[in-house]
C-alpha cells in the first residue's frame, strides 16, 4: 500500500441534469421555501454567492486539481452537491435524479481517474429503491453513494433500509453520510446556525439511529463515513452509554455506544487543532480520514496543513492523510 497518497474523502460537485430534471417541478419550489424558512433570508442571500463563486471549482476539473495541487492532495473523492438529493421527489423522478447524479459524477472522475473517485446518490426517501441505485452506482465505477441524515419519514434505523445497508455491506461500498439541513427548522433561521450547530447535531442523531437500533450489529461489514467529524456524537458518547445502562429502551444495540465508534469512520473537518485531536482519542486515528469539503465555505482550503497542525504522530498522521482511505478502497488499485 502507497501510504504517501493524500485522499481528500469529503468534496463536492454540481450536475446540471439533476437540476434540469428537477427545475420546473412544484416540489422543488416547496424545497426552497423549507430552507428558506429553516435557514432565514439572511444567510439563503449569503450561501446564494458563495455558491456562485464556487461555480468554476464545483464544474470544471481543471480547476478542481488546481485546487488539489494548492492543498498538497493527490487524490479527491467527489460527492455530488447535497443540493441535489431532492428527497421531497416521487419514485421515477427519484431514480432519474439518482441516475443523473450517479452519471454526472462518473462523468467527472473520468475526466481523471488517476486523481478523482466519486460517490454516487440513492433515493433514501424510497427505502425499496435504494439497492438499484446503489448497484447502479457502484456499475459506473463509483465507489459509494452519499446520503443525508434522514429523508422525509424516513430514519437511518428505518427497518426498511435494512435491504440497502446489506447490499453496501456485501460490495464493500462506503456510505458517505453528509447532512442537509436541519430538522430543527426557524429555531435555528439566524447566524447561520442552521448549518454551524445543524450540521453537527443531524450527524449525531444520524449515527445514534444507526447505532442504538442495532444497524451496526445486523451489517458489521457495513463502511458509513460520518462526514463533519461525525459531529457532536464521538466526543459525548458517555451520556449515549449511560442511557444504554440505565434505559431498557435504549438498549437494542448489543454493545454500549461508544463501542460502535470503531465501526464507524469520520472526516477531519473539525476546523480547529483540538478537536481533531480529541476526534482521534475517541475514534482512534485509522477511523479517521482527511476531509476538506472542497470548495464550499465551510470547507477549508487546507486541510493538509491542518492535520499537520494537530501534531499527531508520523503513524496517526499518514492513517489519516490517506493510509485510512486506501484501506477503505477508495483508491484505484488500493482494495483493502
Amino acid at each position: 500500500m502507497n501510504t504517501e497518497l493524500v485522499v481528500d474523502v469529503h468534496a463536492h460537485c454540481l450536475v446540471a441534469e439533476v437540476e434540469a430534471l428537477v427545475a420546473d417541478e412544484p416540489g422543488l419550489a416547496e424545497l426552497r421555501a423549507v430552507e428558506l424558512r429553516r435557514h432565514g433570508a439572511e444567510s439563503m442571500a449569503v450561501s446564494g454567492e458563495m455558491v456562485r463563486a464556487a461555480l468554476p471549482a464545483l464544474t470544471t476539473v481543471a480547476r478542481r486539481l488546481s485546487d488539489m495541487d494548492a492543498a498538497g492532495v493527490d487524490v479527491q473523492v467527489v460527492s455530488p452537491s447535497p443540493s441535489h438529493y431532492h428527497y421531497w421527489a416521487g419514485p421515477d423522478l427519484a431514480t432519474a435524479v439518482c441516475r443523473a447524479a450517479n452519471r454526472g459524477v462518473a462523468a467527472v472522475v473520468a475526466q481523471a481517474p488517476e486523481r478523482l473517485v466519486g460517490f454516487g446518490l440513492v433515493p433514501l426517501q424510497h427505502a425499496g429503491l435504494c439497492v438499484e441505485a446503489l448497484d447502479d452506482a457502484l456499475g459506473l465505477g463509483l465507489k459509494g453513494v452519499e446520503i443525508s441524515s434522514f429523508a422525509p419519514g424516513v430514519e437511518l434505523s428505518d427497518e426498511r433500509l435494512d435491504p440497502f445497508w446489506a447490499r453496501a455491506a456485501e460490495t464493500g461500498a462506503v456510505v458517505f453520510l453528509h447532512p442537509f439541513g436541519c430538522s430543527l427548522d426557524e429555531r435555528l433561521d439566524r447566524f447561520y446556525l442552521a448549518n454551524t450547530v445543524g450540521q453537527p447535531v443531524e450527524n449525531a442523531v444520524a449515527l445514534s439511529h444507526l447505532i442504538f437500533a442495532g444497524v451496526l450489529d445486523r451489517h458489521p461489514d457495513l463502511r458509513v463515513v460520518a462526514a463533519h467529524g461525525g459531529g457532536y456524537l464521538p466526543t459525548y458518547l458517555g451520556r449515549s452509554d449511560h442511557a444504554w445502562q440505565v434505559r431498557p429502551e435504549a438498549r437494542r444495540c448489543a454493545e454500549p455506544p461508544s463501542a460502535y465508534v470503531r465501526r464507524i469512520w469520520f472526516d477531519s473537518l473539525v476546523h480547529t487543532p483540538q478537536a481533531l485531536r480529541a476526534l482521534v482519542a475517541a475514534v482512534g486515528a485509522d477511523r479517521v480520514v482527511l476531509g476538506s469539503d472542497h470548495p464550499f465555505d465551510m470547507g477549508v482550503p487546507d486541510p493538509v496543513a491542518r492535520l499537520d497542525a494537530a501534531g499527531l504522530d508520523a503513524a496517526d498522521r499518514a492513517a489519516i492523510a490517506g493510509g485510512t482511505a486506501q484501506k477503505l478502497g477508495l483508491v484505484p488499485g488500493k482494495e483493502s
